[in-house]
């Protein structure tokens, strides 16, 4: 038998007086409820009712167990409700990793919205490019890009745009050093690198023998958002996610490169949460939230838009 419901039954015989008020409570037989409180001082090796053809009592053990029982089973109904509100209505700390670049172009302005609209939950923000552990440390939410998907089995993610990996450049660093017309172009220029990825090679199209081209340049930076800088700057090349140089590229800040020879490759960009089971409503309303957002923006140029951009 179930423990729980049979200290509910004990409670409602003690607090009514009977085996019948109990069970009218509990919505269950008059003897099922007499079967739970026999099974609940098989469980505590005492009696806990003194039974008479007339009346219900509880012994001295019995009302003694009753008090602290009641106070338990409070507190419990009382959890039951705080965390069955919780999965109703958004309430509550949420807490939320993003992309830089993507979290200050756009996350925050959505997240801003949000907390509008729901007045009752506090949207813990952090912004970085570092691959957080959402369970280990705490997070209910992430926003990544991946061109190779999300490995976790774990996770759940929700796809909520598309960007393209772009090879890009200023329009000033063009005019200095020249604008490559090929991929061999290439390996004379400075390609500015971004920390903990390889650095690029590019294979020769099928059937062309010519040699494999490495891009290398004297700049290594950690932050996307510090390596759109430095190529506005001029200081060289990079390959660049259209979540963080979209507005540069359609604002001609940038311009794409070699895309026939290169075709942009595509970015999803997900929300990623830990589970589907019992999913509190500040999750699940924020990740619905954000994927209507930006299933209604237009946030950065199309694929055919940037080979428009491009130089020829």
């Amino acid at each position: 038998m179930d423990t729980l419901i049979s200290m509910k039954v004990f409670r409602h015989v003690v607090e009514v007086g009977s085996f019948v008020g109990a069970a009218e409570r509990m919505e269950m037989s008059a003897a099922m409820a007499s079967k739970h409180v026999m099974h609940l001082e098989q469980q505590l090796g005492a009696r806990l009712l003194n039974r008479t053809t007339r009346r219900v009592a509880p012994t001295e053990a019995g009302r003694e167990y009753y008090e602290r029982l009641s106070q338990v089973l409070s507190e419990l109904e009382e959890a039951e409700q705080v965390v069955g509100a919780a999965s109703v209505v958004p309430q509550g700390r949420l807490r939320v990793s993003s992309l830089s670049a993507f979290g200050l172009s756009h996350v925050m302005a959505a997240v801003a919205d949000y907390a509008a609209q729901h007045p009752q939950v506090t949207v813990d923000m952090t912004l970085g490019d570092r691959v957080v552990e959402l369970i280990d440390e705490g997070f209910d939410v992430a926003i990544r890009a991946s061109p190779s998907g999300l490995k976790s089995s774990s996770l759940i993610a929700r796809q909520i745009a598309t960007a393209h990996l772009v090879l890009c450049a200023s329009p000033g660093y063009l005019k200095r050093h020249g604008t490559p017309k090929s991929v061999a172009d290439l390996a004379r220029h400075n390609y500015l690198q971004y920390a903990g990825v390889s650095p690029l090679e590019i294979a020769p199209a099928p059937g062309d023998a010519s040699p494999r081209v490495r891009l290398t340049g004297n700049l290594i930076v950690n932050q996307l958002e510090a390596l759109r800088v430095i190529v506005l700057q001029g200081a060289g090349i990079a390959m660049l996610g259209t979540e963080v140089i979209g507005e540069d590229l359609a604002q001609g800040r940038l311009v794409p490169l070699l895309v026939d020879d290169l075709p942009p490759r595509e970015l999803p960009i997900h929300v990623v949460y830990a589970s589907r089971r019992h999913l509190s409503a500040k999750v699940r309303s924020f990740v619905d939230f954000l994927a209507d957002r930006f299933a209604n923006e237009s946030l950065w140029p199309s694929l055919e838009q940037i080979k428009a951009l491009a130089v020829r």
